[in-house]
């Protein structure tokens, strides 16, 4: 998104950007969702499945056009008979939308901030006065406070909005962070997919003639390690899952071992459950500082045995685990 919105202003376009403030009922995103629409006809993001894209972007063009600097639309698609431009949208939800137009100036450096915050994982929180479109920008120590406070950014976690006092606030989503123990072919559509949903990738390895970053363009950083010290390269405490897929069971073991003193909530290991019982016998104290963490064989049972349906089955675990969910379907839920 950040990429976007600086391709499209170096190119001489406006833009607008849509903000989910608030929903009821069952709706595609949720408040603090955000899409950014250029002058030009590009948009980048969604906040429905396709079927608002289309005004929200008439009304963007409006605002661009106009004095105002921000607008707020409706959206109610409960009851499949409830018409939407003729059409029963039958979502069984309804969604307000705050366009902001983005200036050259203040509103456009503070959205260009707040994007790269989230990147950088570092907190920070956007407040939009919904009377007049004015914003403000808190990052780092500005966001401490007391609990009790009525401020929102004393109170919102990484990625949540809110409605207070005539104003909406969203606090930058904390982008995850995945560290790949392990270059080999197969690691590349685990970048590729992990990166499409929102994760940064490190990639390393141990053996040089892996490391070359052309394979894994999505990922953030590709770099030689030593198996048994990674950290003196990657700080590993940075990190929210890791996966060791080396292939190669000595080094493997050095990924674990490593991995084991880290505070890394996730690390996976592919390859099957015996593998991994060796693996805990030959990390012998470390195996229990390891065990609660550890997920192997990784994935979730997809079914499969291609490179990419392997990967797929890694990343779904992944985002299962980083949002505390099950992975069972949603059929299955009450």
């Amino acid at each position: 998104m950040l990429e976007f919105l600086d391709r499209e202003t170096a190119a001489g376009h406006r833009l607008v950007a849509a903000f989910v403030i608030a929903t009821e009922g069952s709706t595609y995103r949720k408040p603090g969702a955000l899409m950014l629409l250029s002058s030009n006809g590009a948009r980048c993001g969604l906040l429905s499945g396709g079927c608002l894209e289309g005004d929200l972007h008439e009304h963007a063009q409006r605002l661009l056009a106009g004095d105002d600097r921000i607008v707020e639309r409706r959206y109610d698609g409960r009851g499949s008979d409830d018409p939407v431009w003729g059409l029963g949208l039958g979502c069984e939800g309804a969604m307000r939308i705050l366009l902001w137009r983005l200036d050259t100036g203040s509103s456009l450096t503070l959205l260009r901030g707040w994007l790269s915050a989230a990147i950088r994982r570092e907190p920070a929180l956007l407040e939009i006065d919904l009377s007049n479109g004015d914003g403000a920008l808190s990052m780092g120590s500005a966001l401490g406070g007391d609990a009790d406070s009525s401020s929102p950014s004393s109170v919102l976690p990484p990625g949540r909005a809110t409605l207070r006092d005539g104003s909406f606030a969203v606090a930058a989503t904390r982008v995850p962070a995945l560290l790949l123990c392990g270059a080999g072919p197969d690691a590349e559509p685990v970048v590729r997919m992990a990166s499409q949903v929102g994760w940064q990738v490190t990639v390393v390895d141990h053996r040089p003639a892996y490391v070359e970053a052309a394979r894994f363009q999505d990922a953030i950083r590709v770099a030689t390690v030593d198996a048994a010290d990674p950290g003196a390269v990657v700080a590993l405490d940075g990190f929210d899952a890791a996966v060791v897929m080396s292939h190669n069971l000595v080094a493997d073991g050095r990924y674990l071992a490593a991995l084991a003193v880290s505070d890394i909530p996730y690390v996976g290991l592919l390859g099957p459950a015996a593998r991994r019982e060796r693996l805990y016998t030959e990390l012998g104290p470390l195996a229990e500082r390891l065990r609660p963490r550890l997920r192997a064989p990784v994935g979730l049972d997809l079914g499969g045995a291609s490179p990419e349906a392997i990967a797929l089955s890694i990343v779904a675990e992944l985002q299962a685990s980083l949002h505390g969910r099950s992975g069972a379907p949603f059929s299955a839920r009450p």
